[in-house]
């Protein structure tokens, strides 16, 4: 069993992507927890887990932060969550397969925060477009690398 765990921010997280997310579970033996503020319908095993928090906004990011620890993987599209799991020590994959790091990180809060000034002063900016195959592979490929790197990673730690 790996070393780390994988959190799952399951709110806003597209259904399709939930079988990439088991074979990775069944394929590197890994803990993998989901964390919403709804019932997910997923039928827990001895690897997969759902834990629902409180409804409220960010209630499911608080506790993905309070509970992870360094070298965990956390999968969500919310940046502001994203920065916090790299803060915490974490690494955090985009749904459409982008890893946020260091490097990226504070670029993606200025574009996410730049939008939501646009928004609110009555901007039409249009929502994601929905996944298609493409991004199911870059997610299943960057989330495949993540999971062998930070293998290697706690190998040695």
């Amino acid at each position: 069993m790996a070393n780390f765990k994988l959190w799952v921010d399951a709110d806003a997280l597209p259904k399709i992507l939930r079988e990439i997310i088991f074979r990775a579970s069944d394929r590197y033996l890994l803990e993998v927890i989901f964390v919403a503020n709804q019932p997910l319908g997923i039928s827990p095993s001895v690897r997969i887990k759902s834990l629902q928090v409180l409804s409220g906004a960010d209630q499911a990011d608080q506790e993905i932060v309070k509970q992870m620890a360094a070298h965990d993987v956390v999968i969500t599209q919310d940046i502001p969550l994203a920065a916090q799991v790299i803060e915490k020590g974490g690494v955090a994959i985009h749904p459409r397969g982008e890893v946020f790091t260091t490097a990226n990180i504070k670029a993606r809060l200025h574009l996410r925060d730049y939008m939501d000034t646009l928004r609110g002063a009555g901007v039409q900016t249009g929502g994601p477009k929905p996944l298609n195959e493409r991004d199911k592979r870059e997610f299943s490929s960057a989330l495949d690398q993540t999971i062998q790197r930070q293998i290697r990673v706690t190998k040695t730690s």
